[in-house]
């Protein structure tokens, strides 16, 4: 099974990831894994002040941050996980990217708002919801 994580970095990743680990048959060297994270887009005035390369730095370094400790964790267990970063609004991406990838289960951690924290703040896992065809698995 092809499966595609969704990563912050934030203590719902952890809880995500402490999940999997307490679910075999989720965790497994059977499995291919990818890890996700989308930073936003820079406005556009900063990103011409600072410049391609600065930007793109920038970009790789946030990624790293993201995505070296949960391909560590997942290492302990014995699974290795391809690595992926993507800029743009986060839960458009983690959509496309799970559905042009072919996986056939997302995993994401979730905030857990309220109905009024969806409304004034939206929310990452709401709009996976809508826009992804393949199965999503939340864990709160």
């Amino acid at each position: 099974m092809k499966i595609l994580l969704a990563v912050d970095g934030s203590e719902y990743t952890q809880k995500m990831l402490n999940y999997l680990a307490s679910h075999a048959e989720l965790l497994a060297r059977t499995h291919e894994y990818t890890a996700v994270t989308v930073q936003a887009t820079l406005p556009p005035r900063a990103r011409s002040a600072l410049g391609k390369d600065v930007v793109e730095q920038y970009y790789q370094e946030e990624f790293d941050k993201v995505l070296t400790p949960v391909c560590e964790f997942l290492a302990k267990h014995g699974v290795n996980a391809a690595r992926m970063g993507k800029v743009g609004p986060a839960g458009e991406c983690i959509a496309k990217l799970a559905d042009e990838g072919q996986f056939d289960l997302l995993v994401m951690g979730t905030h857990g708002h309220g109905a009024l924290g969806k409304l004034v703040m939206g929310s990452v896992s709401t709009q996976v919801l809508a826009h992804s065809t393949i199965p999503v698995l939340l864990v709160r």
